[in-house]
Parts: structure tokens; C-alpha cells; sequence
């Protein structure tokens, strides 16, 4: 494994802000293919880093780093690279700041070239906002990708997802710390209701009829809601949670470098083998509306996990059964 952190000159942002010194945290595992020709691309989801989401890149793994060189690009926002956390540059879109998708992707593009002299890619894998930035990549580069993954996530948010994001911005921002442009300090009651709103959504009502917390080593409901996600979240700074929500509720592959492009004929416009996973039983990047964007895209095939741990089956740490299923369906894909 290979850490690094790329730094982007004038680096222009969708919002009209250019960053003096943009940073760009990335990890590496494996070996890079003396033709350049075994790249993997593996961005990362909402609050989380390189760390937490590359438990799947082992020998025989999902991703495998016997085979294949596979980057981790941290998403602005994520409090490695450029983040309000560890940049005066960076803000929320209280002051006219955010970042998109767009951003991500020119950011990871660069990367690739300069550093590591990569032109081609023989997969985009991504997750929930990493589901995101593959469809973007597929629009954006067309030329550069050969194959997509998108498991649980779209291409545009959808307004359904868009009241979720806002429950969860609205939960911290109600906190008394709040004061209008950020915190003033740790927003205890905020990161309470934020993590039990998010917790409601992430998973289906069938994962917590079936007790399936008690499965992952928790004592109880309250057990598994403050170990499980209070404390997790409390680990990431409250504004960069919200600059990553920010970035969220501006998705759509329609709004990207060409200008502003019909949302239909940017999933069109994609050549790459996609394979579109959603679990069946998402409640914010529902089935539907995965199938829908599915129908669009060319070469896509429709893959749903069946699952009942909603959205979480996406990234199945500790669930070896939609794990199996995605390693599989994986593997089909990088065949072809």
C-alpha cells in the first residue's frame, strides 16, 4: 500500500471559488501493470476515508490487489483531503461554497495522469456518493472507462433523497452551537438526532424486524444507535459533514464541464459496461430509481442485491451472503 496526497494549483471549483492549493489524499494497493491497463478506481461514500471502505481490497476479496492496482481518492469534504476542517479556503454553502461531484472527478483525473500516467480504466467501483462519481467518470470521461459499478447510489439526486439530506443537515444545524455559518462547538444534541435519523434510513424496516444488530455484536437498539453510528459520526467534524451533504444534494451527471446537459441524454451518453446494483431494499437510492437510470444507460445491466439490509448491503462489512453476491457479480463484470 501506497499513501499520498496530490496538490491541484488554482484548482477551479463548479462554485466560482478557486482553491490556491486543492489536496487530494489517495491510497494505493497492489501492483500498477507495466501497460498501465489494471487500474481500479475506488472512491470514497458520505463521512467515510481510504480506511473504513477498503476492508473489501484482500486477495479473493471484492476487489483484488493481486490482480488489479486499486486507488482510494478521498472526496473533498471527507477531512482528508481539502475539507472546512483543514482548510481556511474551504466553507459550506452558507458562503457561496461547496463542492460537486464534478470536482471530485476533474480532481481524480489529474491524479491519474500526472502521477501515476494512467489514461485508461478497467473499473470505476463506487458505493452510495462513490456510486456518484462512477457515473460521473462514465459521462465526463467517457473514453477513459471501460467498465462502471454502481452499487446503491444514482446519477442524480433524486427529491425523495433530497429530504433525507436536508432531515440530516436540519438535525445539526438545530443544535445551539449552530450559529448561522458554522459551529461553535461540539453540537452534542445535533450529532444525537443526526445519527438516529441517519440510522432510520441506512437500513430496512425487515434488518431491524429480524434483530440483525444483535448479529454484529451490539446488547440492544440504544446499544447498536450509539455505538453504531453516534460514534462514528462524532468522529468526523460536524462541518464537514455537512460540506459532503452540500455535495450530495447538488448531484446530477446533467450539470458537469460541457455545461448544463440534459440529465437523459448525460446517462446516454455513457459507453462503459455498467453494472447497476441497488439493494432491494434501499430507501433512499431506491430500486426504482436505479432501474430507471439502468434503462438508460446503454451497456448497463440491473443487478439487484437481495437484501434486507437496505442501503448498508452496498458495503457489506460483516454480511458474507450480499458480500458473495457483489464479489460475484464483480468478478462477471471485470470478465467481460
Amino acid at each position: 500500500m501506497t499513501a499520498g496526497c496530490f496538490t491541484l494549483k488554482d484548482f477551479a471549483l463548479q462554485c466560482g471559488t478557486v482553491l490556491p492549493e486543492a489536496k487530494l489524499v489517495y491510497q494505493t494497493y497492489g501492483e500498477l501493470a507495466g501497460d498501465r491497463q489494471n487500474v481500479i478506481l475506488y472512491p470514497t461514500s458520505y463521512g467515510a476515508q481510504h480506511s473504513d471502505i477498503d476492508w473489501l481490497i484482500r486477495p479473493n476479496g471484492i476487489l483484488d490487489p493481486t490482480r488489479w492496482f486499486i486507488i482510494i481518492p478521498n472526496m473533498f469534504g471527507n477531512g482528508l483531503s481539502s475539507s472546512p476542517s483543514n482548510s481556511a479556503d474551504c466553507g459550506l454553502a452558507e458562503q457561496g461554497f461547496w463542492f460537486t461531484q464534478v470536482d471530485n472527478v476533474c480532481a481524480q483525473s489529474q491524479l491519474l495522469q500526472e502521477v501515476f500516467g494512467i489514461e485508461q480504466l478497467a473499473l470505476v467501483y463506487g458505493w452510495s456518493m462513490g456510486a456518484q462519481q462512477a457515473y460521473h467518470w462514465g459521462v465526463m470521461f467517457g473514453d477513459r472507462v471501460q467498465r462502471i459499478a454502481a452499487l446503491c447510489g444514482t446519477a442524480r439526486t433524486t427529491d425523495h433523497n433530497r429530504i433525507f439530506l436536508e432531515s440530516l443537515r436540519s438535525a445539526l444545524t438545530a443544535d445551539p452551537t449552530w450559529n448561522g455559518a458554522g459551529f461553535d462547538g461540539t453540537p452534542d444534541r445535533g450529532f444525537r438526532t443526526f445519527s438516529r435519523i441517519y440510522a432510520s434510513w441506512a437500513a430496512s424496516q425487515a434488518f431491524y424486524r429480524a434483530g440483525l444488530y444483535y448479529q454484529l455484536g451490539y446488547e440492544s437498539l440504544d446499544d447498536y444507535l450509539m455505538r453504531g453510528w453516534e460514534a462514528v459520526y462524532r468522529q468526523r467534524d460536524p462541518h464537514n459533514l455537512i460540506a459532503m451533504i452540500d455535495t450530495w444534494l447538488r448531484c446530477d451527471v446533467g450539470n458537469n464541464l460541457s455545461g448544463q446537459m440534459d440529465y437523459a441524454h448525460a446517462l446516454r451518453s455513457i459507453t462503459a459496461k455498467t453494472l447497476v446494483m441497488p439493494s432491494a431494499t434501499d430507501l433512499y437510492f431506491t430500486p426504482e430509481d436505479c432501474e430507471a437510470e439502468a434503462a438508460l444507460i446503454p451497456q448497463a445491466i440491473y443487478r439487484p442485491i437481495p437484501s434486507i439490509w437496505g442501503h448498508r448491503a452496498g458495503n457489506p462489512y460483516q454480511n458474507p451472503a450480499d458480500e458473495a453476491f457483489i464479489q460475484g457479480a464483480v468478478w462477471e463484470l471485470l470478465e467481460t
